[in-house]
């Protein structure tokens, strides 16, 4: 069991490290992970680990909400402006959007509840599992990351606190997409007119469909790097727990239980 060739031969892995980041299993809240696919399609897969799912609902929910107009209507809403906003919506892209959130929202749930009980079994197992990965263009290895740098990272660019902690693929797709919103919503084009005192140009100029886009992206980005970096420093302690009982612990060394003797 403690050789590494023999590692493969585990039904269920704790963890997977490899030079593109580190996947695990752990316990996490359903109704959290439900929220997160409420609050933007993808979210809730991409916290999971599941990458392929997330990507496609994410791009899924970017198309649709601009077809639909859906953030427009949502400002004209906040407004109170409903009139305005029930002309801005498409009706057929909405409804196109419906059956693919609601999905979004169950499934990640459903999977949530399935992977808990996966991690419980897993954690039965206890199955040896790499925690070191080196190749030609990354190093990839189990350490401890602070938290509250992760989402320092985070604040100030989407995708930074997941370079951090190493979640190389998640960093380049969060990446991606924060250069999509903020060159499209013309930001810092708006916070540099701002800074020069022009107000109204600066209100004008900012793109409401895509600007939208970006709470939801900062607010996941933060919540996954802080998320990932304590569950991260968990499964160090873990993989260090395990290798020094393997090598150090006498096999004959037993804890009992009971009433101490006087």
């Amino acid at each position: 069991m403690d050789d590494y060739s023999n590692r493969n031969m585990a039904r269920r892995y704790k963890a997977y490290v490899n030079l593109f980041g580190t996947t695990y299993l752990h316990p996490r809240n359903p109704y959290i992970i439900g929220w997160w696919s409420a609050a933007f399609p993808g979210f809730g897969h991409l916290l999971l680990g599941e990458y392929l799912r997330g990507f496609l609902l994410f791009l899924w929910e970017v198309f649709i909400n601009l077809n639909a107009n859906l953030n427009t209507a949502m400002i004209y809403s906040f407004q109170g402006k409903i009139g305005q906003a029930k002309q801005a919506l498409d009706t057929q892209w909405i409804l196109i959007c419906i059956p693919v959130y609601l999905f979004a929202i169950w499934d990640s749930y459903r999977a949530t509840v399935e992977l808990n009980k996966i991690y419980l079994l897993a954690k039965r197992e206890n199955h040896p599992y790499k925690s070191f990965s080196i190749g030609a263009f990354e190093i990839n290895y189990l350490d401890k990351r602070n938290p509250v740098m992760a989402v320092i990272w985070s604040l100030f660019m989407p995708g930074l606190g997941e370079l951090y902690i190493s979640r190389i693929v998640l960093a380049a797709f969060i990446f991606l997409w924060s250069a999509a919103f903020f060159y499209y919503s013309h930001f810092f084009q708006a916070v540099v007119l701002l800074f020069l005192g022009k107000i109204e140009q600066a209100t004008s100029v900012l793109n409401s469909e895509w600007l939208l886009f970006l709470p939801s992206l900062y607010g996941f980005s933060t919540y996954d790097a802080y998320m990932n970096a304590i569950e991260g420093n968990k499964l160090f302690e873990d993989d260090l727990k395990n290798y020094l009982i393997r090598e150090y612990q006498n096999p004959s060394f037993k804890i009992f239980k009971g009433n101490r003797v006087k």
